[in-house]
């Protein structure tokens, strides 16, 4: 890449044909990394959007955000230089804004100020749709791009998986059986009693995938539109080249890295995301949400995860009966599209490309029926760890803070869960335990140690006790009123 580099510095040229010359990239690579990547609109009509929705949006922005510039303009709608002054000029010749001339400090930039009626226009604007940001993606555009960068594109290698899992104790099986099950883009349950991290593993896994997608700000369908890019749950990537800086000025087209075309702005560089939702799921979440006061909708978390990970935690327990959820899944699931309605009654198709994990400590089949079972082609059960892993997870635990855990410790705390209290081991009770002693020793400000009573104390918050105490009576110092 210096050498590229270096003879680009010299003759000029393109940086990927360069690496071509060299010998270390192949045209065909170049190509699909193009296609990988949107490009930027090369004309007004390339948007697929009407010129007066794009007028009405920029002067949305301008009047909200007191812009004043044409590279404000841009930055803010994010659409190429010249397709900006292109709208300047359609708003200038209805007089809904007017030059002030040269900015100081560019002169190859104008300064721009909203005339009365352009403020109209814009207030007029506001109350048809609220919705001022970036310029939306078509419908069309969004479905190439989701089936463009599947999920199963990106090849889930075992070394992957066990970096992204390293921190944690597991058994080799369920390394080998999630492999390929990622690799397969096809549903998961991962089920198996409370408190033995499957709600953990599956987070872990939210590293195996490296690969760069693009989320649009919005989509437009039918002049609606849908916000879909959501800061909370898409980790955004920097910027890789100059092509998605703000551009400061008129700038030619071709000075891309590797392309011709510069990557369309409109579009965001993110990892592929990982969306969890639990207890809180109801069917509502799952339609597209409209806001009758800013008269523009929000997507659904299972559309914002497209591309990449959407985990159900705690199946089985949300307000929505089981069989009404998976019902809602079945379409996805089986056919890979899905079907969202706007308020106006219009339907419409979106691809279905994410990788949805079902998570339970239920019974399966108490939840599910076989048909549904059938299509969830990986089951993976995590289950209690066996002995010399409740060992090792005990040591993870106790090396931060210097507890020495003797074999006698241990087999004590052992017996006393299995037989004493009669539960079964998991993996969640190493760090309650030790959460426990620390907290007692911190009490009575000694050195962090493995006492048998703080042992005890922390065994007795396990689970409570049962028919220790009559009906009616009463245990502990009581409070006299009066």
């Amino acid at each position: 890449m210096n050498q590229a580099l270096n003879v680009q510095a010299k003759k000029g040229g393109r940086f990927g044909d360069h690496l071509i010359a060299a010998g270390v990239i192949t045209q065909q690579a170049i190509d699909a990394f193009i296609t990988s990547t949107p490009n930027e609109p090369d004309s007004l009509a390339a948007t697929g959007i009407d010129e007066n929705e794009l007028v009405s949006l920029l002067l949305k922005l301008i009047y909200i955000n007191r812009l004043e510039s044409g590279s404000q303009f841009a930055d803010a709608i994010k659409l190429p230089y010249h397709i900006v002054l292109e709208l300047v000029r359609i708003a200038t010749d209805r007089k809904l804004i007017y030059s002030r001339g040269l900015r100081p400090d560019n002169l190859a930039d104008m300064n721009y100020s909203l005339t009365d009626e352009g403020r109209r226009f814009a207030v007029d604007a506001l109350q048809r749709s609220q919705y001022a940001g970036p310029a939306p993606v078509t419908l069309e555009e969004f479905s190439d791009r989701v089936n463009l960068q599947k999920i199963t594109n990106e090849i889930v290698t075992i070394d992957r998986v066990r970096e992204c899992v390293t921190d944690l104790a597991l058994e080799d099986r369920l390394i080998e059986q999630i492999g390929p099950a990622l690799n397969s883009g096809r549903a998961i349950l991962l089920y198996g009693p409370p408190g033995n991290g499957k709600t953990t593993f599956a987070n872990h896994l939210a590293n195996v995938f490296s690969t760069t997608i693009y989320v649009p700000y919005a989509i437009t369908v039918e002049g609606q539109i849908i916000r879909v890019y959501d800061p909370s749950l898409h980790l955004r990537l920097a910027p890789s080249s100059a092509e998605e800086q703000p551009a400061p000025a008129p700038r030619a087209k071709g000075h891309a890295f590797l392309r011709k075309d510069s990557i369309d702005a409109r579009w965001v560089p993110c990892k592929r995301p990982f969306v969890t939702a639990g207890g809180e799921l109801t069917l509502e979440m799952l339609d597209l949400r409209y806001d009758p006061v800013t008269n523009f909708y929000e997507a659904p978390l299972h559309i914002k995860a497209l591309g990449g990970c959407f985990v159900i935690d705690d199946f089985g327990r949300q307000l929505v009966s089981p069989t009404h959820l998976l019902n809602r899944w079945i379409v996805p699931l089986e056919n890979r599209i899905d079907y969202l309605k706007l308020h106006t009654g219009k339907s419409f198709a979106i691809p279905f490309d994410e990788l949805v994990m079902f998570s339970t400590n239920l019974e399966p089949e108490d939840l599910m029926d076989t048909a549904f079972l059938r299509r969830l082609p990986y089951k993976i059960e995590i289950g209690a760890p066996s002995v010399e892993l409740y060992r090792c997870i005990f040591d993870q635990v106790c090396s931060p803070y210097s507890l020495d855990l003797t074999d006698e410790i241990f087999d004590s705390i052992v017996y006393k869960i299995r037989e004493e209290k009669k539960l079964q081991l998991a993996a969640y009770q190493p760090r309650f335990i030790v959460d426990q002693v620390l907290a007692s020793c911190r009490f009575i400000r000694e050195t962090p140690r493995f006492e048998p009573r703080f042992i005890d104390h922390a065994l007795d918050n396990l689970r409570v006790k049962r028919g220790s105490l009559p009906r009616g009576a009463s245990q502990g110092a009581q409070v006299i009123s009066g």
